[in-house]
């Protein structure tokens, strides 16, 4: 059956044109229930012995998606009228709902209700599209009384009163979620439940909410229409906040309007903004703008720190344009601008990982507590949640959900989500790492399993015959990695030529050749964007079969490459390169120790020896090339450990260690790359993913340049070559000198980022720290989605195989390079998090002595780093509670903190002694403390 809608539509040539919108009706869609006699049971996926079956409405699903996951929640019917509105209304709930769908143990079927001829319905003359997905919500769930008559009990599930009051006339069970939720005889479930706020619930339900019985301890968030207009009249500004680590009353709104940072300074000033939250700022009077001296390092339970009663309605009055122009101009030649949060212009919420805090179990009242929970993420404010299971979570590690946070609250209020395990066990704090930074270190699907060739898998034939594949097994190839290392994505060769150039390849594992477009594996890997390395163990972006067997470049195998091959001169010029996809057979996979030392050793004259110092002669040359360009050599602070194999902690830590062999192998990389750039942007000039890294702005670099002035340095930064060298030059008696303020450097650049070429002009591509006007990534296709992209494109450019159809919906192109970026990020963020728990563990029983330098000055310490171990963390100089702060004053001009009789004082980069131990100052928060000796 065939439903047409027509209607017309103005084109932008003001044409009318006439739209007709046909909608196929269907009465063979089944209902899912494997006891119903008229439909088909093959496709049933609700229990067999169900006694009710849920119908749930977009709201309850969007606001109760936690309580969903849970396996007590079964026998329920998804509606495509449901699982549209919440695609539409947040993606991140849709997945976890379709997560569930799709999970063979889960009861829960999803019903084509706006394509069954039955329970289709039309929208009626003046009817909102709200209420007419309500409607059709109970049109199905009457649909599913009628067709399984009394066989089983359909209940519509939700909270919405109207929703319900029509459902109970029209002859439909119906309950709210919490009602439902305590006759199933578990209340633990109830904890589950998202709270409603104050905006949710009317008024004569929540009389102690009302302003008369509570003081506003926040101020009111403004109405967006308020908002839009006062960022349009410059009176607000935009930006994402961004919380101090070492000081969560302290926080940063990035500012294009202005562009500048603005500090938010206290909880009030940040009315209630989340780390990460997109909000509207307001600036404050010039004369309520500290210099960097008030701003301090502050101690984890210094919670009620900032939070004061919420101002008048006078004062909350917006000032004048004028006002906020003549703070801005005044900004230059005084302190940096100070603001306060006026509105949330979008939440970050999400899930948090941490501990409640200790607290007695209380009497009567149910069993119901109200503890706080507090985030193992400090920069994250305490949350208060409702629970009937205190004594089973007090020692734990838990996840809570935000729901509301009410101005006439001192905390945000959520909900309990779930239980990780005990406090302080390493698999339970490493859990903690992954999900506070979105990673999923769920196992592979069979689906995507299925994808996978059998094992034991080797090249066949028709590989070596392939028209489109060279033979390049005679060559002389090996790889060079990390010790260990089992996922070997990248090879190289290096053959002297007759005419004293040489041959330069680099072999990268041809991962496209296992994984194709569209199926689950490929879906798999494009969520999950990066292979993320834990301290003590890897997530894989792709299964084990294929990233330390199929593709990995394993010595002594025939494997499939995509090569890079260059002839070049002994002067490193590249005379001509040619792209191919091949079959290769490594010699050799040597770590960069093994290399280093064949080079090392001149007795050593063997031809794989004699092929590494030349690539190493070839890559010194480039390097130079490179850094005369004006290419940036950075550095920052990578730790690396040793692991007892067999109880996977930390024997010894320390920093790492970059050999020659690290460098060689990193200069083809970065050629490789700048290669396949170059060659896919000339065939696909819109649709080719790229990365660059935007160049930092002045304000940016100012922290740096404060630095360097304290101490004596003139650093120019007009450009990247001019950075470079100020680098270069700046040298001092401290071996650590050089290396401190290169790390400062860069922690002041831009984050580098993927990009569809056809999103911004070719002057934006630049990679500024490279120097490159080109670069993408290609080298990496085992452990970076980005590579694999970029094999495709190659291919497509080679003309081995079509260019998938995803590259010409630009959309969807961005979509994935903001995944991917949102990915890296969080690999990257896992990573630190996993050193620091790490770091944890190792001094929990070895309190150490040794030398710091002080990278960073605050009114009542500083922060350091640690060159011997790679760890930075503060240092305090009055005591918790200590009223004493006065006595120390920050001179801001020459970076140095002193007492106020001059007769001690520190100063940025300078060496002091400290001592290093684990300490608990609060139950279950352990923290590496560092103090002067």
């Amino acid at each position: 059956m065939l439903q047409s809608k027509t209607f017309s539509k103005k084109t932008r040539g003001g044409k009318v044109q006439k739209i007709v919108r046909e909608h196929y009706l269907r009465d063979d869609i089944y209902c899912g229930a494997p006891f119903c006699k008229s439909c088909d049971a093959s496709v049933s996926r609700l229990s067999a012995d169900a006694s009710t079956i849920l119908v749930v409405d977009t709201n309850v699903v969007l606001n109760q998606i936690d309580l969903l996951e849970k396996t007590a929640i079964d026998d329920v019917v998804v509606l495509s009228v449901v699982l549209d509105e919440v695609q539409n209304k947040n993606k991140s709930v849709y997945k976890r709902l379709r997560d569930i769908c799709s999970n063979p143990s889960r009861k829960f079927y999803v019903f084509s209700n706006e394509h069954h001829k039955e329970t289709y319905i039309k929208a009626m003359a003046g009817e909102s599209p709200n209420d007419r997905n309500d409607r059709a919500i109970r049109v199905a769930a009457q649909w599913y009384q009628k067709h399984l008559t009394s066989a089983v009990r359909i209940l519509l599930i939700t909270n919405d009163k109207e929703n319900k009051r029509k459902a109970c006339e029209e002859g439909i069970a119906a309950e709210t979620v919490e009602s439902y939720v305590r006759s199933l005889g578990q209340p633990e479930l109830l904890d589950s439940l998202r709270q409603p706020s104050s905006e949710d619930v009317a008024m004569d339900d929540v009389e102690d909410l009302r302003p008369s019985k509570k003081q506003a301890i926040y101020s009111e968030h403004k109405p967006m229409s308020e908002i839009t207009a006062g960022l349009h009249h410059g009176i607000y500004h935009q930006g994402k906040l961004r919380v101090n680590r070492y000081n969560p009353f302290e926080a940063y709104v990035g500012s294009e309007s202005i562009g500048d940072e603005i500090i938010i300074h206290g909880r009030a000033n940040m009315n209630r903004a989340f780390d990460g939250d997109i909000v509207a700022v307001e600036l404050l009077p010039q004369d309520q703008w500290h210099g960097e001296k008030s701003l301090s390092i502050v101690d984890e339970d210094d919670e009620d720190e900032g939070v004061h009663l919420a101002p008048s309605s006078a004062d909350d009055a917006p000032r004048t344009r004028n006002a906020q122009a003549s703070n801005i101009e005044a900004h230059h030649a005084s302190d940096r601008p100070h603001g306060c949060v006026v509105g949330i212009i979008k939440r970050n919420w999400h899930s948090y990982c941490g501990s409640l805090e200790p607290m007695e179990l209380p009497a009567g009242s149910g069993g119901i507590a109200h503890p706080l929970f507090v985030s193992k993420d400090r920069r994250i404010p305490k949350i208060r949640i409702q629970t009937r299971q205190l004594g089973n979570l007090l020692d734990k590690r838990i996840i809570v959900a935000v729901d509301s946070w009410d101005r006439f609250s001192r905390y945000a209020s959520g909900h309990y989500v779930k239980t990780i395990g005990d406090i302080g066990d390493r698999d339970t704090e490493s859990e903690v790492v992954l999900i506070e930074n979105d990673i999923n270190s769920r196992p592979f699907s069979s689906q995507v399993l299925a994808c996978l060739p059998p094992l034991p898998w080797s090249v066949a034939p028709e590989h070596i015959t392939d028209p489109n594949r060279e033979d390049l097994r005679s060559l002389r190839v090996f790889s060079v990695d990390p010790p260990g290392c089992r996922d070997i994505d990248d090879a190289l060769h290096c053959t002297p030529l007759p005419n004293g150039n040489f041959d330069v390849g680099v072999h990268i594992a041809d991962v496209t050749n296992f994984v194709h477009p569209g199926t689950p594996l490929d879906d798999e890997a494009s969520q999950r964007g990066t292979s993320v390395y834990l301290v003590e163990r890897r997530i894989d972006m792709l299964p084990k079969p294929l990233t330390e067997d199929i593709c990995s470049l394993r010595s002594d195998v025939e494997r499939l490459a995509f090569s890079v091959i260059w002839e070049m001169t002994p002067q490193a010029d590249i005379v001509s390169s040619r792209f191919t996809k091949s079959v290769i057979k490594s010699c050799a996979a040597l770590s960069y120790v093994e290399a280093q030392a064949r080079m090392d050793d001149s007795r050593l004259v063997d031809p794989m020896t004699t092929d590494l110092r030349n690539m190493n002669r070839l890559a010194k040359i480039m390097r130079q090339r490179r850094i005369d360009r004006g290419a940036l050599t950075l550095a920052s602070a990578e730790v690396k450990f040793q692991i007892d194999t067999e109880t996977h902690d930390p024997l010894d830590i320390g920093m790492y260690q970059i050999r020659e062999a690290n460098q060689m192998v990193e200069e083809f990389m970065l050629a490789a790359n700048i290669s396949v750039a170059q060659k896919i942007l000339t065939h696909y000039p819109f649709c080719s993913l790229l990365r660059r890294h935007p160049t930092p702005t002045r304000e940016m670099l100012e922290p740096l340049l404060r630095t360097a002035a304290a101490v004596g340095l003139d650093l120019d930064v007009s450009s990247s070559k001019a950075l470079a060298d100020s680098l270069d030059r700046a040298v001092g008696n401290d071996p650590y000198f050089n290396k401190l303020i290169r790390i400062l450097a860069t922690r002041c650049m831009t984050q580098a980022v993927y990009f569809c070429s056809g999103d911004i002009s070719p002057p934006e591509y630049l990679h500024y720290g490279l120097a490159a006007p080109l670069y993408t990534h290609f080298t990496s296709p085992i452990r970076r989605y980005a590579d694999v992209i970029v094999h495709r494109l190659l291919a497509a450019s080679l003309g081995i195989s079509k260019l998938p159809v995803i590259f010409q919906d630009r959309p969807q192109l961005t979509s994935i390079a903001d995944n991917l970026n949102y990915r890296h990020r969080n690999a990257q963020m896992a990573g630190r998090s996993s050193v620091e728990l790490h770091t944890l563990i190792y001094f929990r029983k070895r309190p150490t002595d040794t030398e710091a330098r002080i990278v960073k000055i605050r009114s009542n310490g500083f922060i350091v780093f640690v060159p011997k171990f790679g760890i930075e963390g503060p240092v305090y100089l009055t005591g918790k509670g200590d009223k004493g702060v006065g006595e120390w004053v920050v001179d801001e001009q020459h970076q140095l903190v002193k007492k106020v009789d001059g007769t001690v004082s520190y100063h940025v980069l300078q060496m002091v002694s400290i001592h290093m131990e684990v300490v608990e100052p609060q139950p279950n928060r352990p923290k590496l403390q560092l103090t002067l000796m």
